[in-house]
């Protein structure tokens, strides 16, 4: 038996494509290990959206120079969006590393190792750049390998994601995602409902449709055009689904047929993921994102009138170059205005290769940058907490995930009672005091106290009644 080690650092696409790794893998004769020093072959799925990420890729290669130095037949892989951007720097940086593969050569994963071991050493598989052929060739070296799934490397056995996109062509001035994943491509609907179906049948009640820009989802043929709209109709009806999702949108995308769609098809969830990132007009021109605080005002009317019992998150990113005092200020008001249910805040921080590291100084100090993050983030908490009291009292639906994390800690976890954790359909996160066995169901939860990220409640089954559970402390997020 060969063991496999696996560590993924950033989004829902690098989830989703070590999934896809393990499955092919497997098929060779792999078992999973949480032990690297005790696997044949160690692969760590990198990210290249923020340097910490990096880092901590590296430190983590780094630990394992000794071992390989001990161990020269340990096989060490780098792939995802690091490898992509950064190629055989890997390799100076830390040659005991075997491989380097981008995230669209994932399929050849198990060919890099068999020819590693046979003696062949760095080995690089990457995708072409933006300027490196034709689109054509371009979008082929960007290709994705998504059948192959494992459900074993999900979240919980009942939600997994399903990749409807490749790449983005928005180009960001602050963004590395479309150089390291390439132009931005519609998978075919025919494949993307026949995976679905894959999915219902090995158990999932929750299918997350992922894209860089998933709301720009267009497949087309001679004869049609499917846009996310139609795909959400096509997979509605799959028996065994309970729930659709999808993330992350793109402002100028939002059109009145996906709201209409979000509305209308009871399985969609009203949960919309919309990153405004700053306040500030000029900061948006700045960072390239196509339109203005209007036209992202327009938007958010546009969802408020046509879906009931909506819950919106956005991203903001603080202390990008030259951002005043007074433009930060704009995003504080913004997240007042709008009253996100979330928001993911992330300081600024050069990545290479972007036309913002080429052109645009990061001039704001690091002091500054977390200054603004706390700031913002306090602000969003607030206004969080304050919808989340609104759940008081009512009865939500809540798909089980299974045990929360704080249960996952306790010593006397293994009883008949636990602290139970699940979402409700826009994505609120709920704790309660229950069994295992509601893991996989859809619960009906009364809400008795809310927290920022956290409601908790009580639920009326079978064998228990209702019982009053509390923490001192809202939980993590799941």
């Amino acid at each position: 038996m060969r063991r496999l080690y696996i560590e993924t650092v950033g989004c829902q696409m690098n989830m989703l494509d070590s999934e896809m790794v393990v499955a092919s893998l497997r098929k060779q004769g792999y078992e999973i290990t949480t032990d690297p020093l005790a696997a044949d072959t160690l692969l760590f799925n990198t990210c290249s959206v923020r340097q910490l990420a990096e880092e901590k890729t590296y430190s983590a290669l780094g630990k394992l120079k000794k071992h390989k130095l001990r161990h020269p037949d340990k096989v060490i892989g780098v792939m995802g969006c690091m490898a992509q951007k950064d190629q055989k720097l890997i390799f100076e940086r830390a040659p005991y590393v075997d491989f380097v593969v981008g995230p669209g050569q994932l399929a050849q994963v198990p060919q890099l190792i068999a020819d590693t071991n046979a003696g062949q050493a760095h080995q690089l598989a990457v995708g072409l750049g933006r300027r490196d052929g034709s689109v054509g060739e371009i979008k082929r070296s960007h290709e994705t390998f998504d059948p192959l799934r494992d459900p074993t490397m999900r979240p919980t056995p009942y939600q997994a994601y399903l990749r409807i996109q490749i790449g983005c062509d928005k180009f960001c001035t602050y963004c590395v995602v479309p150089n390291t994943r390439g132009p931005e491509q519609g998978r075919p609907p025919e494949q993307i409902e026949s995976e679905a179906r894959v999915l219902a049948d090995q158990g999932c009640k929750e299918i997350t449709l992922l894209g860089q820009t998933v709301n720009s989802y267009q497949y087309r043929t001679e004869q049609q055009t499917t846009r996310l709209s139609d795909l959400l109709a096509r997979l509605h009806d799959i028996p065994g689904i309970a729930r659709l999702k999808f993330v992350t949108n793109y402002p100028k995308d939002m059109t009145d047929d996906l709201l209409q769609a979000v509305r209308d098809l009871p399985k969609v969830s009203p949960y919309l993921h919309v990153p405004l990132q700053s306040g500030s007009d000029r900061i948006l021109r700045l960072m390239k994102r196509g339109y203005t605080v209007a036209e992202y005002d327009e938007m958010m009317e546009r969802i408020v009138a046509t879906v009931p019992g909506h819950a919106i998150s956005s991203d903001f990113i603080v202390g990008f170059c030259s951002e005043t005092d007074q433009e930060f200020e704009m995003s504080v008001e913004a997240i007042k205005k709008y009253r996100f249910k979330n928001s993911f805040i992330f300081k600024y921080s050069e990545r290479p290769g972007t036309r913002a590291m080429d052109n645009l100084p990061d001039d704001i100090p690091h002091e500054v940058k977390q200054y603004r993050n706390n700031e913002l983030l306090a602000v969003q908490n607030a206004i969080s907490e304050e919808a989340n009291h609104a759940f008081i009292g009512q009865t939500v639906d809540v798909l089980v995930e299974g045990p929360s994390k704080k249960a996952a800690k306790q010593a006397d976890s293994s009883g008949p009672l636990v602290q139970m954790t699940g979402r409700t359909h826009c994505d609120r996160i709920v704790v309660w005091e229950g069994n295992r066995r509601q893991a996989g169901q859809i619960m009906p939860v009364t809400i008795y106290e809310a927290r920022a990220h956290t409601l908790f409640g009580e639920v009326l089954t079978e064998h228990c009644g209702p019982e009053v559970f509390t923490v001192e402390s809202p939980l993590p997020l799941a």
